[in-house]
């Protein structure tokens, strides 16, 4: 859980966010902007991690109470080779920047996907079995954080995030709205039983907002505590749409798996935050990308 070392808000003096040219960190990016925060946004033009100036660039850039936002990614890592230059990213942050030069502040943006595949509920405190190469990856990076930095950590898990600038297109909502965009069929794995919580990158950003300003430190999952499946995202999806759809489904070949999280500790660290509801956030995505 969280521990909040601000119990009031407080605007961080600087937020240096590192990856802020991606879905995540330029949703981040825009959120502190909108809340007034003086930021240095870096983007693969101004860093990039795997050149071997980074931690050089990197040291010179940042002051001792900056809080820095750690978001870059080689997402998702579908290989060995990306998993190794994912690691590579962190060393260059961890052990040759920021253990050179301390900064106030981390918050390093993970992913549900480093919690084995059948601890459901996932709380924060779930078993850390990652069943995928993306998974170990961000595990990683947590454990080479936590090893290498003395300072105030927050690690923020968020779920499967949508958005109308999400460029990865992966199955769910981002791939769904794109297809009925066109008027394309929406093909299912199986009939679409799986259920998967889904969270929108506006609520990814603005909790990250709060971890900052209040200076936390621990974990976070990032979860709207209410999983739908994915033949129901399909028909908010269709629903929205200008032009008919078929929802199609596939003969099944792999066993149905459900995730569903207990929020509990996100209530308890952030009593006022409400998630948008999936099918408001579909609608907000769908205005935007109209």
């Amino acid at each position: 859980m969280l521990e909040h070392s601000n119990p009031v808000r407080k605007a961080p003096s600087r937020v240096v966010i590192i990856g802020a040219g991606g879905f995540v960190g330029g949703a981040i990016g825009d959120r502190l902007a909108a809340d007034k925060v003086p930021m240095l946004a870096l983007t693969r033009k101004e860093l990039d991690l795997l050149k071997p100036e980074a931690s050089a660039t990197l040291q010179r850039l940042l002051r001792a109470d900056d809080s820095v936002v750690f978001v870059s990614a080689l997402a998702p890592a579908r290989n060995n080779a990306m998993l190794i230059d994912n690691l590579r990213m962190a060393e260059a942050v961890c052990a040759a920047a920021l253990a050179a030069q301390p900064v106030g502040h981390l918050v390093y943006i993970s992913s549900d996907a480093v919690y084995s595949d059948n601890a459901n509920p996932v709380t924060e405190r779930s078993c850390q079995q990652p069943s995928s190469l993306h998974g170990v990856m961000h595990l990683a990076r947590e454990i080479m954080l936590r090893t290498a930095l003395k300072l105030p950590l927050a690690i923020l898990r968020p779920t499967l995030i949508y958005g109308a600038k999400d460029p990865h297109n992966g199955y769910g909502p981002n791939r769904f709205r794109r297809l009925a965009a066109k008027g394309e069929t929406i093909t299912l794995f199986g009939d679409g039983e799986e259920k998967r919580d889904h969270v929108l990158v506006d609520d990814v950003a603005a909790l990250a907002s709060a971890v900052l300003h209040h200076r936390s430190k621990g974990v976070l999952n990032i979860a709207t505590g209410r999983s739908a499946s994915f033949r129901e995202v399909a028909e908010m999806v269709v629903a929205l749409s200008s032009r008919p759809v078929e929802i199609r489904g596939t003969p099944r070949r792999n066993p149905i798996t459900h995730r569903h999280f207990d929020i509990t500790d996100g209530l308890k660290a952030f009593p006022e935050f409400h998630y948008i509801p999936l099918r408001e956030g579909l609608a907000r995505v769908a205005k935007e990308s109209a």
